[in-house]
């Protein structure tokens, strides 16, 4: 295969798997905060139809990741790559936190939000525009991080 007719296959496969995702979150109310924020609210009227949305993807999921770990190459004929960190840290802590936070006060996460933008939602556009903001700031954060991190590696080697 090409390299020219493996990249269109790739952007292809890409393309509709986005579509079903994006179908997928309006069919089930994802992409809309106020159901998202009323299965949140435990307190009020909790409304847990999003559970059952939820165990589906997670079971999908399960099975997705128990064939793709049988495997080296995808379906496309890509190299696999899964995650191969296993460990628990306080950056990942907090970033979960940050991450239920901002779904708790906006009713939205990355995939719903874009999903919205592309209906016209302006809440959404907000969203999105905090999120790229968010993640901007992480960049620089990282950025000093590492740098901090080698001038003390240096240092060190100088002493």
């Amino acid at each position: 295969m090409s390299a020219r007719i493996a990249a269109s296959t790739t952007a292809m496969t890409a393309l509709f798997s986005g579509l079903v995702f994006g179908v997928g979150l309006i069919v089930s109310g994802m992409a809309n905060p106020a159901k998202v924020l009323g299965f949140l609210d435990l307190a009020g009227l909790w409304d847990p139809s999003l559970a059952l949305v939820m165990a589906g993807a997670i079971g999908v999921g399960l099975v997705a990741f128990f064939v793709a770990n049988k495997r080296t190459v995808s379906f496309i004929g890509a190299a696999m790559q899964l995650p191969t960190a296993r460990h628990i840290d306080r950056r990942l802590m907090i970033g979960s936190a940050l991450f239920g936070i901002g779904w708790g006060i906006a009713g939205f996460c990355p995939g719903p939000a874009l999903v919205a933008l592309g209906m016209g939602e302006i809440k959404a556009l907000v969203f999105v525009a905090a999120m790229l903001g968010g993640m901007l700031l992480f960049e620089m954060l990282e950025v000093a991080r590492l740098y901090v991190i080698h001038r003390i590696t240096i240092s060190k080697g100088q002493s």
